[in-house]
């Protein structure tokens, strides 16, 4: 079973990579990306994890905003972790969480939500990237509300007044940065509606031009109609199709494995790589 999208504690997730390593070989899962957002800070630890049968893909999702400001996630996959440009782009890219952490803050303040930035780094682990779900698991301490998912159904979804975007390059120079390191990118989830205006079907020949390898297809947050949608683009534009559990530990439902990317596809991804980046015990 091939799952190519995880997240840990270096991010947003629960789980600290070793963890997700521990869950992962007992979920029967055989290949396992970890792609923190903007951040490859949990590599080390997954690696030492790695035994077993396991294969373990390095990678990031890297978030992105198109030049009409449609919120994208790249997923960038097998590219080497000491590449300066790429660590430039995924620093800059956290760098501008915390002020745009703070702008949120502020207009939830404005309608009378009393959170602080102090409360969202106390459920931060040491260092993770800030995100959005930190700000949900801070509302869901102070008793706002229930649940990650409450939060993004509402107040944190990307057409919320509270939501903020914050400086990303455009998928174009991410897939090319990918690209540039020597690795591959996926698109992730990019029909998801629920979270906010996705993109159109025209968005996806610059992509393809750009050096997109793949997209992922099999969501949970994508409806059946919107992966039929995306199977088409996949097959016509000759792009990889994956499938992914986007599994975060206990932070939202999403379970290890319940979407997996087919094997055949697996290999062709992983060759179009500069080199062969897989990490075994």
């Amino acid at each position: 079973m091939i799952d190519l999208h995880t997240h840990s504690t270096f991010s947003d997730g629960t789980d600290t990579p070793r963890e997700l390593i521990n869950f992962a070989l007992s979920a029967g899962i055989t290949t396992l990306a970890l792609t923190d957002h903007d951040s490859i800070a949990g590599w080390e630890e997954a690696k030492q994890s790695v035994r077993g049968n396991l294969s373990l893909v390095l990678g990031a999702e890297i978030s992105c905003l198109t030049s009409d400001g449609i919120s994208v996630h790249m997923l960038g996959l097998l590219f080497d972790g000491a590449n300066a440009k790429m660590a430039q782009m995924l620093s800059e890219t956290r760098d501008s969480r915390i002020p745009r952490m703070k702008k949120m803050i502020e207009l939830l303040n404005n309608e009378g939500i009393d959170i602080t930035m102090e409360d969202v780094l106390n459920v931060v682990a040491d260092g993770a990237t800030v995100g959005r779900p930190h700000l949900a698991d801070a509302l869901v301490a102070r008793g706002f509300i229930a649940s990650r998912n409450e939060a993004f159904d509402g107040l944190l979804n990307n057409d919320s007044k509270f939501y903020v975007s914050h400086l990303a390059p455009t998928p174009e120079v991410a897939i090319a940065q990918i690209k540039e390191a020597g690795g591959v990118s996926v698109i992730a989830h990019p029909f998801a509606s629920f979270r906010g205006a996705t993109l159109e079907l025209d968005a996806f020949e610059p992509l393809v031009k750009a050096g997109l390898n793949g997209i992922e297809v099999n969501h949970r947050d994508q409806t059946e109609t919107e992966r039929l949608q995306l199977l088409d683009i996949a097959k016509g534009m000759s792009l990889v199709i994956t499938g992914s559990s986007d599994y975060h530990g206990a932070g939202k439902l999403n379970s290890l494995g319940e979407n997996s990317t087919d094997p055949r596809q697996w290999e062709l991804l992983e060759a179009m790589a500069d080199q062969r980046r897989v990490v075994k015990q």
